[in-house]
C-alpha cells in the first residue's frame, strides 16, 4: 500500500520546483516508504516538464492544457492518489529528511488527526505566522479587519488570527492547515471532500481545514521546520492580494456562516471592503514618495560560501562581488546590527537538507541572508531570485 501521495502544483517556477523534489526525494531515502509524487503543470509555457521530467523519472506529471487554478490542479492529482496520506505541498518549499517520518508517525499514533502543519520558516530563517492560524469566525475576521489582531497579537481574546500566544516550538492543536503543506489523511479527505474550487487564490486551505473538523477529526501544528519561500507573484501590499484575500474570506465566511442575521453580513462584508480600501488608499498615496527602483537593487554586502566547489559557485553571482569561502558556520563573526549584509550560500550538495534548514533557522538575523546551492543544476536559489549558468 502506497504510505503518502505528494501532490505540487508547478507555474513557471521550475528551479525552485527542482529544489523542493531534491529536498523530497532525500527524505524518502533518509526514512524509505511507498511513495507516490504527482507535479500538475498549469500550463507554464516555459520548458518546465521538458526540464524537469528527465531528472525525476520517479514523479508524474499532468500538463495542463490552460491555468485551472491551485485548487482544481490540486484536486486532479488527489483524484488520482491511493495513499494513506495525502500531503499539499508548495513548490517554492524545502523539507528535511526527516520531515515526511516526522509527520506520518505522529498521524500513526493520532487517529483523532485528520491533518498536521508544521513549522515553516522564510529563505531568511523567520518563522512564518500562517503556520498556526484560527478559524476566521465573524470575531476573528473583526480583530483582524480592524487591527485588533496586530495591536494586540498575543491575546487570547485579540489573536486567534495567527495563535501567536502558542509556542511555534511545541506541538498544538490548531485550526487552518496552511496550503504550503498539508498533510492529511485520506479517509478523512472522502468524508469532507477535496479542496473547493470557487477559491481563486487564497481560502482554499482554510475551507478544507474547517470541513476536516467538521468531519470529526482535529487538525495539529508539529514544530518540526521547512523552508518556504512563499511566492512572489502576489505581494501583500498589492490591490491584487488586497481583493483577492479579502474575497476569499467573504466566501469563506458566507459559505459557513450563513446563520447569521443579514444585517451582521452586510457589517461584515462592509468591513471587508473598508480595509481593503484602507490597503488600496495607503497604497496609492505612498507610491509618488517612492523613489523609482526602490527596493529593486540588492544592497551590498559581505558574500560567504560554504561548498567545496566555492570557485563555480562565486561565478554564479551577478556583480562579481568579493567571496569568501568558509568550511562551516563557525568561522563567521556573530552578525552586529548595522553591519554590513551577509549572503550565506549553502551548498546542498554538500550539506544535508536538515543541516540547511538548521542553519538557516539559528542563524536567522536582520543582516544574514541565506541562498542554496544546487549543484546538479548549477543554480543558486534566494527568497527572490535565481542565479543559474548564462
Amino acid at each position: 500500500m502506497v504510505k503518502i501521495s505528494i501532490v505540487i502544483v508547478n507555474y513557471r517556477v521550475k528551479y525552485f520546483l527542482e529544489q523542493a523534489l531534491r529536498s523530497v526525494r532525500a527524505a524518502l531515502t533518509a526514512h524509505p516508504m511507498e511513495a507516490e509524487i504527482f507535479v500538475v503543470d498549469n500550463h507554464s509555457q516555459d520548458d518546465s516538464l521538458d526540464y524537469l521530467a528527465p531528472r525525476f523519472p520517479e514523479v508524474r506529471f499532468i500538463a495542463n492544457t490552460e491555468n485551472v487554478g491551485f485548487a482544481r490542479a490540486n484536486n486532479q492529482a488527489m483524484e488520482l492518489a491511493t495513499g494513506q496520506y495525502v500531503l499539499l505541498l508548495n513548490p517554492d518549499t524545502v523539507v528535511a529528511e526527516d520531515t515526511l517520518h516526522e509527520v506520518c508517525q505522529f498521524m500513526d499514533s493520532h487517529p483523532d488527526a485528520g491533518g498536521v502543519g508544521v513549522k515553516m520558516l522564510d529563505g531568511n530563517g523567520r518563522f512564518l505566522p500562517e503556520s498556526k492560524r484560527g478559524f476566521p469566525t465573524p470575531w476573528v475576521s473583526f480583530c483582524k479587519i480592524f487591527g485588533l489582531s496586530a495591536l494586540f497579537p498575543h491575546s487570547r481574546l485579540f489573536g486567534r488570527y495567527h495563535l501567536k500566544y502558542l509556542s511555534p516550538d511545541e506541538c498544538h492543536q490548531i485550526d487552518i492547515l496552511s496550503g504550503a503543506f498539508m498533510f492529511m489523511r485520506r479517509d478523512t479527505l472522502d468524508k469532507s471532500g477535496l479542496l473547493d474550487e470557487s477559491f481563486f487564490m487564497y481560502g482554499e486551505d482554510i475551507d478544507l481545514s474547517y470541513r476536516l473538523v467538521l468531519a470529526g477529526y482535529h487538525n495539529y501544528y508539529v514544530p518540526t521546520p521547512i523552508i518556504h519561500y512563499k511566492g512572489e507573484s502576489t505581494k501583500k501590499g498589492s490591490l491584487r492580494y488586497v481583493r483577492i484575500f479579502y474575497e476569499a474570506m467573504l466566501i469563506f465566511f458566507e459559505k459557513h456562516y450563513p446563520h447569521y442575521s443579514k444585517g451582521y453580513y452586510l457589517a461584515v462584508k462592509f468591513s471587508i471592503f473598508f480595509r481593503a480600501m484602507l490597503a488600496a488608499v495607503h497604497r496609492i498615496v505612498l507610491r509618488p514618495f517612492r523613489r523609482q527602483g526602490e527596493g529593486e537593487k540588492r544592497e551590498r554586502g559581505e558574500w560567504y560560501i560554504l561548498s567545496r566547489e566555492a570557485d563555480r559557485v562565486a561565478r554564479l553571482i551577478p556583480g562579481t562581488p568579493r567571496t569568501t569561502a568558509i568550511e562551516s558556520m563557525q568561522q563567521l563573526p556573530a552578525p552586529r546590527k548595522g553591519s554590513p549584509l551577509r549572503y550565506i550560500v549553502l551548498d546542498s550538495g554538500l550539506l544535508t537538507y536538515r543541516q540547511i534548514i538548521d542553519i538557516v533557522q539559528q542563524g536567522c538575523h536582520d543582516r544574514n541572508r541565506f541562498l542554496i546551492y544546487n549543484p546538479q543544476a548549477q543554480v543558486i536559489v534566494s527568497p527572490k531570485e535565481i542565479h543559474s549558468r548564462p
